[in-house]
């Protein structure tokens, strides 16, 4: 048994913020209230602290299986649970690619011994080369969260279509990359004042505009549930708000970096700040914020890409997009959004918990009795730096910040996976 004590509670299913003890027992919470007491319970003291759901974030990169050097599904969960994650979805970029049945148990598995809840998207495309389809009733059938092929666009509007449509007839979501190819000089970088200070080609908005617009368009044809990954465009953040207010069943993630940094980071930060898409001008950065205010944009997501420090030490042509992010989301989330006043607490959590749960088709429970014991404390205005990463990797510009909401502990089916 665990009993916090004196904790402020956010639950964002419930919508409340009060003082209050939680009790827990087995995986469960079994009482919330004031004045509990437990004696045979695990006291923890969380006057000051936050109390809330644990962190979902609905797209990580474990590199497990084939690239492992990088990253693995243990070190990933490791990596989250600092963070204040107790649920994750992996993405289907690995080695072989999570097309198949075996991939996907062997993910499964090898997830049911990290302490947090691993889930794994399925490739809508075989070997992602968006020509074929996977067996997606298939891997459904053998639990894959969704589907996606992550990292890489689906440029055939008909496969799409196809995938969107059996996707809403299993009742699982899809998610889609959005950059076409043509309008990408050279990848990474934001196609605009700096890139051309620095004589890099770029990656247009234009890439991600085009590709939102069709398939924002397609998920209202289809009535697919669909989310438009990683979104770093202003004009991307209008066309999706257009799209639900045509009554798509759309959605759309936005990272730390997209919202926190603009591409005057590449000059200080160099390959760190390389990543698809592009983190963009000021002018994308506040759209991106105006998006998660007004609910255009529904869930916080790290987008979690570890490489290795050699990789990263390559000339900016030729280093991997991509940064970590789940040991600083909740930090920058603070800093960025909830320390300016965009959103409160509340809004935060439920962009970090219950919006990704809900889409993907699990009952977000919030802090209840009867609820599953998955819980992050941590210290709101507590101050840390960025430093010693558990994650395998430590290819991120944010090295060396000073954040807020430290992480105290993460409970995960009522398990203390983090103490900190």
């Amino acid at each position: 048994m665990i009993l916090i004590k004196n904790g402020r509670i956010i639950d964002p299913v419930s919508m409340t913020d009060t003082t209050a003890d939680v009790l827990i027992d087995g995986s469960l919470i079994v009482q919330v209230g004031q004045g509990l007491s437990a004696p045979d319970a695990e006291p923890i003291d969380a006057a000051g602290l936050v109390v809330a759901p644990g962190l979902m974030d609905a797209h990580v990169h474990f590199r497990d299986p084939g690239f492992t050097y990088k990253e693995d599904i243990c070190t990933g969960a490791a990596a989250a649970a600092r963070g204040g994650f107790t649920t994750v979805v992996c993405m289907a970029n690995t080695s072989p690619v999570v097309d198949n049945l075996d991939t996907l148990s062997y993910i499964q598995r090898k997830g049911e011994t990290t302490g947090i809840h691993v889930l794994q998207a399925a490739a809508v495309s075989k070997g992602l080369k968006g020509r074929e389809l996977t067996d997606m009733e298939a891997l459904a059938d053998a639990g894959a969260a969704g589907f996606t092929d992550d990292g890489i666009p689906l440029m055939d509007e008909k496969l799409l279509t196809e995938a969107m449509d059996t996707a809403r007839s299993l009742g699982l979501p899809i998610s889609l990359h959005e950059e076409d190819p043509l309008f990408i000089a050279s990848p990474g970088v934001h196609r605009g004042a700096v890139s051309r200070q620095i004589g890099y080609g770029g990656a247009d908005r234009t890439a991600e505009d085009v590709m939102v617009a069709r398939d924002c368009i397609l998920a209202l044809h289809t009535g697919a549930s669909v989310c438009i990954q990683h979104i770093s465009s202003k004009n991307s953040v209008e066309l999706v708000r257009a799209a639900k207010k045509m009554g798509a069943d759309i959605h759309a993630e936005a990272t730390p970096h997209h919202f926190t940094l603009t591409d005057e980071a590449v000059l200080k930060y160099g390959t760190m700040a390389r990543m698809n898409p592009p983190v963009r001008t000021e002018d994308d950065r506040l759209a991106i914020i105006e998006g998660l205010k007004d609910g255009t944009i529904d869930m916080i997501v790290t987008d979690h890409a570890p490489h290795s420090a050699e990789e990263k030490a390559r000339p900016l042509s030729a280093a991997p997009s991509g940064i970590i992010g789940l040991e600083t989301s909740l930090g920058l989330g603070l800093l960025s959004l909830v320390e300016p006043g965009h959103l409160t607490l509340l809004e935060l959590m439920a962009c970090m918990s219950k919006n990704p749960a809900e889409f993907y088709r699990m009952i977000p429970w919030g802090i209840q009795r009867d609820a599953p014991a998955d819980l992050v404390i941590f210290g709101e205005k507590e101050r840390w730096t960025v430093e010693n990463f558990v994650s395998k990797a430590s290819n991120s510009p944010f090295t060396g910040w000073n954040l807020p909401g430290k992480v105290h502990y993460t409970i995960c089916a009522g398990k203390i996976v983090y103490e900190g």
